[in-house]
């Protein structure tokens, strides 16, 4: 699994950083997301794709 993030659509909310701290921060003084680690093992799948799934602007993107 990858996370891919399209900075141009990210808002900066922070749903993903609310849910998964451990891969994604939201950098104040760019109010986007910075993935910290885009590639998490199987056993995080379901908690990022969660956070992925709850971003309001959709700028998160699994693939495999």
């Amino acid at each position: 699994m990858k996370i891919h993030a399209d900075l141009e659509k990210c808002e900066g909310l922070g749903m993903c950083e609310a849910m998964a701290n451990d891969y994604f921060e939201v950098d104040e003084d760019e109010d986007h997301v910075v993935v910290l680690d885009d590639a998490p093992p199987e056993s995080d799948r379901a908690h990022v794709y969660a956070a992925v799934q709850a971003c309001p602007v959709l700028a998160l993107t699994l693939s495999d």
